[in-house]
C-alpha cells in the first residue's frame, strides 16, 4: 500500500457510509478493510459472491470493491446479478489479471472504476468516495421522486387529467376546452393541484411531471 492524501472521515450518525468488499484473498480483504477504516468508513468483506447475496441490501450510501476474479460466480457475474436483482450499488472493479474486454464490458455495465491490483491507497479511496457520493445522490433522488409521487397519488383523475395538460404547456382555456370544462373550473383545478403537489409554480409542477414521467396528455405515471 502506497502513501496517500487524508480524507475527511463520514459523519457518525446512521447514515454512515458503507464499503463492501469481495476478494477471494484473505491478506488483499485486510489489507482494504484497514484502509478504509482508516479514514473512517464502515467496512463489511466477504471472501465470494454468494456471502455477499445473501447479505440485505444497505440502507445508506455504499460502493462494493469487487475482485473481478473469484471462485464460483465471478465478479462480473455478480455485477449482473445485482442488477437483476434491481440493486444500483456502485462497482469498483479491482484485478490483477484484467484486461480490455473485461474492462470495457466492466465499465459498459456500469462500473464506476476498473483498478489494477497492486492497487495505489489513493486510487482506490478516490474511487470509493466518487462511487459513495454518486449513490448518495440516486438515494437522495429516489427519496424525493418518492415524495412527489405519494403527492401525486392524493390527486383525483380530474386533477390528474388538468396536470397532464396544462404540464405539457396548454393554457387554462385550451385545457378547458379539451375536457369539456369552465376556464374557472380549470383554475380551481389546477390551484388544488399546486397545493397538493407543494409546487409554488408552474415550473415546479412541470419538474414534478417529468420525474413521475408523467408524457403530454397521459396523466399516468410511468414506471
Amino acid at each position: 500500500m502506497t502513501e496517500r492524501r487524508g480524507h475527511s472521515p463520514p459523519q457518525e450518525n446512521g447514515d454512515q457510509p458503507i464499503v463492501f468488499i469481495v476478494d477471494d484473498d484473505a491478506s488483499m480483504r485486510r489489507a482494504l478493510t484497514n484502509l478504509f477504516e482508516s479514514v473512517g468508513l464502515k467496512v463489511e468483506a466477504f471472501g465470494s459472491a454468494p456471502q455477499l447475496l445473501q447479505t440485505k441490501p444497505p440502507e445508506v450510501p455504499s460502493c462494493l470493491v469487487l475482485d473481478i476474479r473469484l471462485p464460483g460466480v465471478s465478479g462480473l457475474d455478480l455485477q449482473s446479478d445485482l442488477a437483476k436483482a434491481n440493486i444500483h450499488t456502485p462497482i469498483i472493479f479491482i484485478t490483477g489479471h484484467g484486461d480490455i474486454p473485461m474492462t470495457v464490458r466492466a465499465m459498459k455495465s456500469g462500473a464506476i472504476d476498473f483498478l489494477t491490483k497492486p492497487v495505489r491507497d489513493q486510487d482506490i479511496l478516490d474511487a470509493v468516495q466518487a462511487a459513495i457520493e454518486r449513490d448518495r445522490r440516486r438515494r437522495d433522488l429516489n427519496k424525493t421522486v418518492s415524495n412527489v409521487r405519494s403527492r401525486f397519488e392524493s390527486l383525483t383523475s380530474r386533477e390528474r387529467d388538468v396536470l397532464s395538460l396544462v404540464t405539457s404547456g396548454l393554457m387554462n382555456k385550451q385545457v378547458a376546452a379539451q375536457l369539456g370544462l369552465a376556464e374557472i373550473t380549470v383554475k380551481i383545478y389546477r390551484g388544488q393541484i399546486m397545493r397538493k403537489m407543494g409546487a409554488k409554480s408552474l415550473a415546479d409542477l412541470v419538474r414534478m411531471s417529468e420525474a413521475l414521467g408523467i408524457r403530454p396528455g397521459n396523466p399516468d405515471v410511468q414506471t
